[in-house]
Formats: structure tokens, sequence, C-alpha cells
């Protein structure tokens, strides 16, 4: 393996403190300019970095290339070397399997289930921005991003409040299992993953023998009845299924609209542009989501000796696409690290690309379009109000706070 001399050879993207007290773009910056191919060590092996946006679209694009059976996230299975979840789960399989479930998942997605979330988060949206305005402030993440993704899951599994709240709760655990804020009293890294892990598939269970027993037109329910020619889905796959599903869009969805305010809190004429022009809101979303890229990264396993920009990639190496790092590429987005809703062309990758493209998409555009249309809508705007807490992650791209202050202007 190559190494690369001088400072970026000591980059080390498995390092989590640069994603909480630093700022992980200048890392990837210096990466694209002088080693956009990196070999990063860790204590158990390490795994390439792709940062910059043509490299990191062509791997999403070439499953045949880089598999994604042996996991997305590193160390995303405990004491596996391949993960659990391979072939059972969306994104962890690759095609005919991946085709399989993708037209099975396909059916949870329907128009009417978008229809049911578009109203069900427009109405918690409302009453979050009601309370927040009310009070004055608040906290932006807390008190107003997370009923985004608690709308949905109501909407999709059938659940109340206070049922999404807590299986946000739970998923949000899992993927901070590296901050000590979710650290479940464990102090190895791998069991509080694999105990949250658990967590989830407890809450799962209960909800599959509830709507065994009372079938609805929810999501659960869904994937409980096979259609004409299809095979029921064993418990694994299904718990898998229903934990992807309750992770992915929802988890992105929270802390796309959390950074995505943050940075019209940052640059208020953003603010005054969305106001004057609702057009706005398409274009916002896209840059909402290009800016934040919640999910930083996904892992891909090579399945065969390939070269990428001169660099040799051997059989079975872990290789790591940053989706983060190629939405800030100059070469494909002028002015990369400025904020401008209005941005167009914007072909992000935010929602990855090619067989693996989100499958939830469409619902996380609906969200954020039900934030987007209501913020402007009210007098004065948000402001900061205290410091922005991140969560212990090089994964997901999360915010654990964000206090804002409601103001005249």
């Amino acid at each position: 393996m190559t190494q690369v001399p001088g400072p970026v050879a000591r980059i080390d993207l498995n390092d989590t403190e640069a994603f909480v007290s630093g700022d992980p773009h200048l890392l990837w910056e210096q990466l694209r300019t002088q080693s956009p191919v990196h070999w990063n060590p860790t204590p158990s092996g390490g795994f390439w970095a792709l940062t910059t946006y043509d490299d990191v679209l062509a791997a999403l694009r070439d499953t045949e290339t880089f598999s994604s059976e042996h996991g997305t996230v590193i160390g995303g299975s405990f004491r596996d070397e391949i993960d659990t979840a391979s072939g059972r789960m969306l994104v962890t399989s690759d095609p005919p399997r991946h085709r399989q479930l993708r037209r099975r998942m396909h059916r949870v997605f329907s128009p009417a289930l978008i229809e049911r979330v578009t109203t069900t988060v427009r109405h918690r949206v409302e009453l979050a921005l009601d309370r927040l305005w009310a009070d004055g402030g608040g906290d932006l993440a807390l008190d107003v991003a997370r009923e985004l993704p608690a709308g949905g899951l109501m909407a999709q599994l059938g659940i109340d409040h206070d049922e999404a709240l807590h299986l946000l709760a739970l998923t949000q655990t899992m993927i901070g299992y590296r901050d000590d804020d979710h650290s479940l009293g464990i102090s190895h890294e791998g069991l509080r993953l694999a105990t949250a892990q658990a967590d989830i598939f407890d809450f799962f269970l209960d909800l599959i023998a509830k709507r065994r027993a009372v079938p609805g037109d929810d999501a659960v329910s869904i994937l409980l009845t096979p259609e004409e020619g299809e095979r029921e889905l064993d418990e694994d796959t299904l718990l898998f299924n229903l934990m992807n599903l309750a992770i992915g869009g929802n988890e992105t969805t929270q802390h796309s609209a959390s950074g995505g305010v943050l940075a019209m809190m940052d640059d208020p004429a953003e603010w005054d542009r969305l106001r004057a022009d609702p057009k706005l809101v398409d274009t916002g979303i896209e840059e909402f989501v290009r800016w934040t890229s919640t999910a930083s990264y996904v892992q891909r396993t090579a399945t065969r000796p390939v070269t990428v920009r001169g660099v040799e990639i051997a059989e079975g190496d872990s290789v790591t696409l940053w989706i983060a790092s190629a939405n800030r590429d100059a070469n494909q987005f002028p002015e990369p690290n400025r904020f401008d809703l209005g941005r167009t062309p914007n072909r992000h990758v935010g929602f990855a690309s090619g067989p693996h493209h989100c499958i939830g998409a469409a619902m996380g555009r609906t969200a954020l379009n039900a934030l987007l249309r209501s913020l402007p809508t009210r007098p004065g705007r948000l402001a900061p109000a205290g410091d922005v807490v991140r969560l212990r992650s090089n994964f997901m791209l999360e915010y654990k706070s964000i206090p804002v202050e409601v103001t005249a202007r």
C-alpha cells in the first residue's frame, strides 16, 4: 500500500474527535487535493477513502466491483467480519438479491403512504414551530427537527407520537454508540452497538405481533403480507429492513433539517431569499441535502483488484465512499462551501446513486418541504442562542442540540 508523506498521512477519518470539535470538511478538502484515494489505517486493519465526486459516484454505481454485502458502516457488526445483515437488508445486499428486496420494500413507499406521511409531518412541524415561536425559542434539533422523522414514523408504522419518539431514541442510540451520551452504561463500543440493535428489534417484534393480530395499512402490515408469487419474509429479514426503514430516511431527514436551518441562521440573507421567493423551496430542499450530507460515508468491499487514480486496491479491501466530501467537491459544485438555496444544477449524491439510490428519498424530500414551506410564513426568524452540540460519530453528521431564539427580524 502506498504511504502518503506529510500531514495527509496522519489524517484519521475514523477518529470521531474531528467530527465533534473540528471541521471534517477541511480534512476532506485536503484529501481531495493531495490524496483522493487515501489509505486510512485502523487498529484492526484499515480502509480506503474515496473523497472526490467522480470517484464516489463511480463506485456507488459499480456494484459489481464495490459490494455492499460485507456491511456499509465501519465496525458495523459486533464480533463478525461480515455484517450480520448481509443479504438480508436492502442496504447490505447486492444484485440480484438487492432487486428482490427493493421490489418488496418499494410497496412501503406507495403514493398513498407518502401522502399520509406528508399530512402527518406537516401537522407535527406546524405544532412544533407554533410552540417554538410562542416560547420565543428552544432547541431546534430536539423541539423541531425531531418532529420530521417522528411524523414520518407515525404515518409509516401506524404508531402514536410517544412510540415514535421512543423508536427515534433507540435508533439514535444505535447510530451514536460511540458517543458517551448513548453508552447505555456499557464501556465496550461493540457491545453498545449490539445492545442498541437488540432494543430496536424488541420494539419491532412487539409491533409485528400486534400487526399479525390486527393487520392495517401500515409498513409492517404491508411487509407481512406477500403478494402472489412471493414468499413471506423470514423474521430476520423483516426485522433488519424495518430497522433500516426506521434509521435510514428518518435519521437523515432530522439532521438535514437541523443543519440546513443552522446554515440559514448563519446567513440571514438566505432566509430573506426564501421568504421573498417561495419557488426556492424545491431547490432549497436539494441544497439542504447537499450541504448537510448527514450520512457522511458508505462502506463497500472490493470484489476484485481495482485501480483508482493509479492506486491499486486489493480484493477484499474495505473502501469508504465519503458522500459528504463528494458534495463539497469544487470540480462539481461552484463555490461548494457556500450555502445557496437557489443552487442549480445540484447533482448531489446525498441520496447516493445507482442501484442503492435511497428508496425513501421522496419521503425525505416531503418532510423537508413541510419545514421549508412553513418557516418563511412566520414573523421574524431564528438565531443562534448557544453552543451547537454534535454527535460523536463519523458516520452520521448529527446534532444533539441547537439552541435558538426567535428574533423580530
